[in-house]
C-alpha cells in the first residue's frame, strides 16, 4: 500500500517561508511523479506543482517564482518550498502520487497566511 504524509504546514504572517515535505512509502518513489495540490475553504482542489522521475517541474501560474519542488530520492520525499506568502495562499496542501496500482494522497497539511 501507498502512504504519503505531508508535514510543515503552519500560521505564519505575510512575506514569510513555509518548507512542506510529502514523504512516500510503498512505491518506487523515484519512478513516478509527485504532485502538489491545496484546497481553500469552500474552493475546489487546484494543481500547485509538480515533478516528474526526471525532476521536471510544472507550476500553477499563481506560483511561479515564489514556489518550488523538489524531490530526493535517497529518501523518498518530495518538498515544497514556499517564499513570500500571501493569503490567498492559505489552503489544505496535499501531495498526490499515481501508479499503476491507482491514485494516492496524503492528509494534508494546514497552510494558513494570516498577519
Amino acid at each position: 500500500q501507498v502512504h504519503l504524509v505531508e508535514s510543515g504546514g503552519g500560521l505564519v504572517q505575510p512575506g514569510v517561508s513555509l518548507r512542506l515535505s510529502c514523504a512516500v512509502s510503498g512505491a518506487n518513489f523515484r519512478l513516478h511523479a509527485v504532485r502538489w495540490f491545496r484546497q481553500a475553504l469552500g474552493k475546489q482542489r487546484e494543481l500547485v506543482a509538480s515533478i516528474d522521475s526526471s525532476s521536471v517541474t510544472d507550476y500553477a501560474e499563481s506560483v511561479k517564482g515564489r514556489f518550488t519542488v523538489s524531490r530526493d530520492n535517497v529518501w523518498n520525499r518530495t518538498y515544497l518550498q514556499m517564499n513570500n506568502l500571501k493569503p490567498e495562499d492559505t489552503a489544505v496542501y496535499y501531495c498526490n502520487l499515481r501508479n499503476a496500482r491507482g491514485d494516492f494522497w496524503g492528509r494534508g497539511t494546514q497552510v494558513t497566511i494570516s498577519s
